[in-house]
């Protein structure tokens, strides 16, 4: 059970519970803004909002908040003797709202959030913040006004007033599409930019997509991986006998197709985009040439191939000869993964990821005590 179900089993339990966000960070903070933590009168938590840093001071704060009915900002690690004092050793500063989750509006308009977030579909929870003025600790004589907006822009729920809440609406679908999460201003009639009412906005889209194509031992292992690591993992091959959920339980999807067909199928359809990692493991030439000139040629974020250096040498010559161009097959990674040294599945598939987190963060890959800079990016 992931976070937004723990949080729902309590709103269904009629469980009155604190919600703490971090609204903004600075330096190494270890979480994003974004991040939630809710906690229950009796002190029990779900979430975390710095892996472990701050959440006693936090959780402090959600039980006075809970006490008084009055949501509450705070700031963390303006210092570093502050930081360390709070658990921010390494040096990051966060915001944090704290609101008491009470009422039908409120309990209702966050269930419409925490259920699309669930059910991996985009949506927007925004939240009304103190003045910019008003300071750490700064409280808003109430819970924070709440709105949860759907992907079409779809309000649930009010601001102060109509038109406050029809810009938010506009400017949270936006920030939907763009995967954004941020700090909002408005003046008195509504409009962006003006200095009256503070907003965070917090989104959620679908989880980016793990596609294998090879349903063999390496490829449970990185299902298993992908499902951990958030991503919506499907399986694909054309070989009926091995494509079975029984022997991918962590996939979401198993299917049985020839694997270019399945994924130019996907393309046609919107559902390949810059967030899709494809993983290429059949190490045959009759299912890896096909599938592969789809996927270089599709918006997939990352393409990789599992095999021998002789047997990529073997599929660059046979991808040439189906059309691909130079530039097309330098995006393959391949042989696919990090030299860490795997023999195992387990250990092929972790190779295979740091390789997919390493492109898509633009990291090195090097040990972090061989590097300077930020640790979290």
């Amino acid at each position: 059970m992931n976070e937004a179900d723990e949080m729902l089993a309590w709103l269904e339990g009629g469980r009155d519970f604190a919600l703490a966000v971090v609204t903004k960070t600075w330096s190494s903070a270890p979480r994003p803004a974004g991040a939630m933590m809710a906690v229950a009168l009796d002190g029990q938590v779900i979430g975390s909002l710095s892996g472990g840093c701050v959440e006693s001071a936090v959780h402090e704060l959600a039980l006075e908040v809970l006490r008084n009915g009055r949501a509450a900002s705070a700031h963390y690690g303006t210092s570093d003797a502050e930081a360390f004092a709070v658990g921010l050793a390494c040096g990051g500063q966060i915001d944090v709202l704290v609101t008491p989750v009470l009422g039908p509006d409120t309990v209702s308009q966050l269930r419409i959030y925490l259920e699309a977030v669930s059910g991996s579909r985009a949506a927007a929870l925004a939240l009304e913040l103190p003045g910019v003025t008003e300071g750490d600790g700064a409280d808003l004589g109430g819970a924070s006004r709440i709105l949860a907006i759907d992907a079409e822009g779809t309000a649930h729920g009010n601001f102060s007033h109509e038109r406050l809440t029809e810009h938010i609406s506009m400017d949270a679908r936006a920030m939907i599409a763009d995967g954004a999460t941020g700090i909002l201003e408005y003046d008195e009639t509504g409009r962006r930019l003006g200095s009256g009412t503070r907003v965070f906005v917090t989104t959620s889209t679908p989880p980016p997509r793990l596609l294998i194509f090879g349903a063999i031992d390496y490829a449970a292992a990185l299902a298993e991986l992908g499902r951990f690591l958030g991503y919506r993992v499907t399986v694909c091959d054309a070989r009926r006998v091995f494509t079975t959920s029984e022997r991918f339980p962590a996939a979401h999807e198993v299917v049985v197709s020839w694997p270019h067909r399945y994924f130019a199928a996907e393309d046609a359809a919107g559902r390949i985009d810059a967030s899709t990692v494809v993983a290429v493991l059949t190490h045959d030439l009759k299912f890896d040439v096909p599938v592969l000139l789809e996927a270089v040629r599709s918006a997939a974020d990352y393409v990789g191939a599992l095999g021998s250096r002789r047997t990529h040498a073997q599929r660059t010559e046979a991808l040439l000869d189906a059309g691909a161009s130079e530039e097309e097959i330098a995006r393959i990674h391949g042989p696919i993964g990090l030299d860490l040294g795997a023999r195992s599945p387990e250990a092929t598939a972790i190779s295979i990821f740091a390789e997919v987190l390493v492109e898509r963060s633009r990291g090195t890959g090097a040990s972090l005590r061989a590097t300077t800079g930020a640790i979290h990016r």
